[in-house]
């Protein structure tokens, strides 16, 4: 921010003028630090995005392969009924998939993702610009 030395032969209107060049300057920086603010938490969430994809991925992968090794031991030690192991197994991993989901849900929810830094800030900058002398 420029300062100013004030002269006492300065007119009225240039210290407004000087005043409103002040305060465009400070609302332009402010919808830039938003502006930045908001590419930086889009970038971090892509970032996080394809982690949880690749994580997904190989989840899977893994799940199937322990299901069916979980299944062909249960079935051997059912006397070699796949259907009563498959049926078993099937039932647990149902069972945890929902139990993940009521956590999972419950973990976005409580999360906040509505800039209220930035927000915060563009209101104070706002009720400064239209009130300067209310500090």
């Amino acid at each position: 921010m420029a300062t100013y030395e004030v002269d006492s032969d300065t007119a009225i209107p240039d210290l407004i003028r000087r005043l409103a060049d002040d305060s465009k300057r400070l609302a332009g920086d402010e919808v830039r630090l938003a502006k930045l603010e908001l590419n930086e938490n889009v970038h971090n969430g892509l970032g996080g995005l394809v982690r949880l994809a690749l994580a997904a991925g190989f989840a899977i992968v893994a799940v199937v392969a322990l299901t069916v090794v979980l299944v062909a031991l249960l079935s051997r030690m059912l006397g070699n009924h796949y259907w009563a192991g498959a049926l078993i197994v099937g039932f647990v991993e149902a069972l945890l998939g929902v139990l993940f989901l009521r956590h999972g849900t419950s973990a976005m929810k409580s999360r906040s993702y509505s800039l209220q830094n930035a927000r915060e800030s563009l209101k104070d900058t706002v009720s400064w610009v239209r009130n300067p002398t209310g500090r």
